[in-house]
Parts: structure tokens; sequence; C-alpha cells
């Protein structure tokens, strides 16, 4: 049986009422990760707020799953993408997942600490070149049904259309985000 769904208008202002603008928010009957109810939520005018609220309940339900696989999203992910690319420098994750050099130092070196990817240097002595090895590989297809389970959690609770319609918002606020 799917939640029920209930819409509000809010209307926002800034305080110096240089614009003002009418927001429709709908939100489900759920329960929190906490066990609290959807409603618990507070209602945040703020785009980033919510942003971050909706990335860290998301993040738990991926980092619940891949935990059987003894990794986190962050790490299935770089290892994701250097299985798609090959072969990546930093600079090129850092652009890709739209992280912090420094973040992004941690969790590669860890990955390689794990032996699941290899660094070699690029054409310049300050350039390192990340790859995947054969136990990154093997890792990835052990998490796989395990990512695979939480991509199932989502889109039950968010149905094909939802589902569809939740990766275009996020990839026009990634870009505007990014141009802003």
């Amino acid at each position: 049986m799917r939640p029920a769904r209930c819409c509000r208008l809010f209307h926002v202002a800034r305080l110096d009422k240089k614009w003002q603008q009418d927001v429709y928010t709908s939100s489900m009957n759920h329960k929190t990760p906490e066990g609290q109810p959807a409603a618990a939520l507070f209602d945040l005018p703020c785009a980033c707020q919510n942003l971050r609220r909706v990335t860290r309940v998301v993040t738990r339900i991926y980092d619940q799953e891949l935990r059987k696989a003894r990794l986190e999203i962050t790490q299935f992910g770089l290892l994701t993408a250097l299985a798609v690319t090959g072969e990546a420098n930093q600079k090129q994750l850092s652009a890709g997942f739209a992280m912090d050099s420094t973040t992004l130092t941690r969790t590669l070196g860890l990955l390689r600490k794990q032996g699941w990817i290899r660094a070699r240097r690029g054409k310049d002595r300050r350039e390192r070149l990340f790859r995947l090895t054969l136990a990154g590989k093997r890792k990835m297809a052990e998490a796989q049904s395990h990512w695979e389970r939480a991509e199932q959690r989502l889109r039950r609770e968010l149905g094909g259309a939802g589902w569809k319609n939740m990766k275009q918002t996020v990839s026009r606020i990634t870009e505007a985000a990014i141009t802003a």
C-alpha cells in the first residue's frame, strides 16, 4: 500500500520584501529513520537544508545495505566511477562528483590502503591516475546486490514516475547550483 501524500502551499518572502513566492511542498506519511513520523520533520524554506536532510536520509539507506559488503556509498561511488572511466585523475574525479579535493583524497587513500585501487604517475610528476585493481573489481561485484537493494527500496517508495522525476530534478538542481 502506498503512503498517503499531502500538499501544502507556503508563501515565502525575504525579510526585505524584494521578492515573494508561493511554494508547494509535498510530503509522504511514513516514518523517518529514527522512527518518528515524517510530519515531525521541520518545514524548512531553505533549499540547502532540505537537500542536506534528504541526502543524509538517502545516504543512510545506501550505507545500511552496503555495510553488508563492508563499504560506504562514497566508496562504492568512486569504485563505480573508476570502473566506468577505466582510469581518472583526482581533478576528473573531483569534478565528476562535485566533491572537494580534501574529502576525495581521504576516500582515495582508504581505497588504496584496502588494495581496491592503484595510482600511477600521470604526465606531470604531481598528477596521479587512479584505476581499479582486481580486488577492487571483486569488491564491487560483492557490493552490487546490496547497492541494488538500496535502489529498489527508494524506487518502491517513489514509484516509476517519481523515480524519473527525482533523477531529472536532481540533475537540474546540480546544474543550477554549479552555475549559480
